[in-house]
């Protein structure tokens, strides 16, 4: 495995062929640049203040799916959910939701069964390359990593479909838990 600088993986997100896909794991998330934002939600504020990496991925998003491009991620959220996540459910994905990104979410309730065929671990599938995501325990990002392994890329392609498969959207996510909706940011709406 090679590690990658951070800028070279932002840059593959505006340089992408095909498709991004993501897969997250974990319940809390730290080291993201997301402080302010987690602040406000914690406050009650309705609407996050600006934060300029929010815009440009609201900027990317649309203009990749403009060209056809598949932009995915699939969360595995356990329930009940943890105050990090209420963040990330509602003030997190709603703008990128808005912005065309096919988010989706499996719940699993604490200490109940993992869903079959998805890993315990966050990666990334970028067109036809894996990278696998490194946290510390308490979730700080601690960089992440490009594999050439075959036999990797082909077990990550499984769990996309693994994920894929077990996920529902969203939007059937969040209406179906008005505590989580009445958290939207305004003026987000589903």
């Amino acid at each position: 495995m090679t590690p990658v600088p951070v800028e070279d993986f932002e840059q593959l997100f505006r340089t992408f062929r095909r498709s991004v896909f993501r897969l997250e794991t974990l319940q809390e998330y730290r080291g993201s640049g997301e402080d302010e934002w987690i602040a406000a939600f914690e406050r009650g504020d309705h609407t996050p203040p600006p934060l300029p990496e929010q815009d440009e991925w609201e900027t990317l998003i649309p203009t990749a799916r403009a060209a056809d491009k598949t932009w995915q991620r699939v969360h595995v959220v356990t329930e009940p959910v943890s105050a990090y996540m209420q963040f990330e459910l509602t003030w997190a994905y709603a703008p990128n939701v808005a912005a065309g990104e096919d988010i989706r979410v499996i719940p699993v309730s604490a200490g109940g069964p993992w869903p079959d065929g998805v890993p315990r671990r966050d990666f990334w599938l970028i067109d036809d390359a894996c990278y696998l995501a490194r946290y510390a325990t308490d979730g700080t990002w601690l960089g992440i990593e490009h594999t050439a392994d075959r036999a990797t890329l082909t077990a990550a392609a499984r769990w996309r479909a693994a994920a894929l498969h077990h996920a529902q959207p969203w939007e059937t996510f969040i209406r179906a838990r008005p505590a989580l909706a009445a958290r939207l940011p305004i003026p987000a709406s589903i």
